[in-house]
């Protein structure tokens, strides 16, 4: 019976701590989201809004579980206003694919504009 109720202690100790894992990660993931709004709204640059995109995604993804989770809600949600305030269906579909490619781990300077100072 002792082996039993540690058993279940643990896995509950372990479970509770997976979500305080995912909690961080998420929080962490959308951080990540702000900063590279916040970078490329001070960069300023023309057809930089994709790296930007696939940068902010594939940086909360690197954190685990909860910040892929993260970014793809932030995403999704943006992308939703975006089509409520009418803005065009084409560039949406192109954000998703930028979002997606940052979310699955590939390089995000595959989006990055020649000339985008090294800052970004």
């Amino acid at each position: 019976m002792k082996l039993l109720t540690g058993l279940v202690f643990c896995s509950l100790v372990l479970g509770v701590h997976s979500w305080f894992s995912f909690i961080g990660e998420a929080f962490g993931g959308a951080r990540d989201m702000w900063r590279a709004y916040s970078d490329m709204r001070e960069a300023n640059y023309i057809n930089a809004d994709k790296y930007f995109h696939a940068r902010g995604n594939y940086d909360a993804a690197q954190r685990g579980p909860g910040g892929a989770w993260a970014a793809k809600v932030i995403s999704d949600a943006r992308e939703d206003i975006q089509k409520l305030l009418g803005h065009g269906a084409e560039d949406s579909l192109a954000d998703q694919a930028a979002n997606e490619w940052g979310r699955s781990g590939k390089d995000p300077n595959h989006f990055r504009p020649d000339g985008l100072p090294e800052k970004y």
